[in-house]
């Protein structure tokens, strides 16, 4: 099962992340959003990374141009006739993810592999969308795309041992680590972190620490390199929500419920980073 060409659905940041590190390892990428707006914003991010390994002496500006040479835009999702695997990496609701893969279904050749970036929806449950439940599979890249070197794996109920071993396989050839993933909520990564910073905002709801000091507390006692609450601002609050939703939802446990601040933080529109306001301001 050989893989050449690859499209990314979703030019944000995991989306054009992993369509840089696809055109670094010698994938032809099709990044593909629902504005050209949003494709060229993806675009010109991958060119600033690029520019700045560059001037970092960490590739050559040839090794530059070859890359970026290998990247092209898409705003239709018919444009998926041509290649081996789709990777997609839009917003995280259940909904919009089961519409793009039954499109996906209808539009790509029959060999084409349908991977997800989900960090904790069911892999399964997307599968369903689909007549071809066999050849989808999880690809839960981390965040910065370029930086992080892990990439879970996650096999839907149906996912065939051929597909496994030809995502894993390209993994390495992305000079990523792979770790196989059984379909749970959350996976492995989301499952032991996420509640992890549901407790940290808990520590700061019932007022047992400042938030800086909960954040010293896990960078200078635990030798994290950044603190829960500095992370979440990170990561988006919104999504910390909704995978804390996910994981109470698929699990039943109320060890997974979100932390009322929590919840008031992303009704009160502060998101961290991507809003200039979260835990903190920036």
């Amino acid at each position: 099962m050989s893989i050449q060409k690859v499209m990314v659905i979703g030019a944000g940041q995991m989306g054009s992340g992993i369509a840089q590190v696809c055109a670094q390892a010698g994938y032809d990428v099709t990044l593909n959003d629902l504005k050209g707006e949003f494709v060229e914003r993806g675009l010109s991010s991958i060119e600033k990374n690029l520019a700045r390994a560059v001037e970092k002496g960490r590739m050559s500006a040839d090794e530059k141009d070859q890359a970026t040479g290998r990247l092209s835009s898409s705003t239709d999702l018919h444009d998926a006739k041509g290649v081996d695997l789709v990777i997609e990496a839009a917003v995280e609701n259940m909904d919009i993810k089961k519409t793009i893969f039954a499109q996906l279904d209808e539009i790509a050749p029959e060999h084409t592999i349908l991977a997800t970036n989900t960090s904790s929806l069911p892999i399964t449950e997307i599968a369903a969308a689909t007549n071809r439940p066999q050849q989808v599979i999880g690809m839960h890249f981390m965040n910065p795309v370029p930086v992080m070197k892990l990439v879970e794996i996650i096999r839907g109920l149906a996912t065939t041992d051929e597909v496994y071993a030809a995502i894993e396989d390209m993994t390495n050839k992305l000079h990523k680590t792979p770790v196989e993933v059984e379909d749970f909520p959350g996976f492995v990564a989301n499952r032991i972190l996420m509640p992890m910073i549901n407790e940290a905002v808990y520590t700061l709801y019932e007022g047992v620490a400042s938030k800086e000091d909960i954040d010293s507390v896990m960078k200078l006692g635990m030798n994290h390199p950044m603190g829960p609450l500095t992370l979440a601002d990170f990561i988006g609050l919104d999504t910390c929500l909704y995978i804390m939703e996910t994981l109470h939802e698929g699990f039943g446990d109320d060890k997974y419920r979100p932390c009322p601040l929590l919840r008031k933080y992303v009704k009160a529109g502060w998101l961290g980073r991507k809003t200039g306001r979260g835990f903190y301001e920036y």
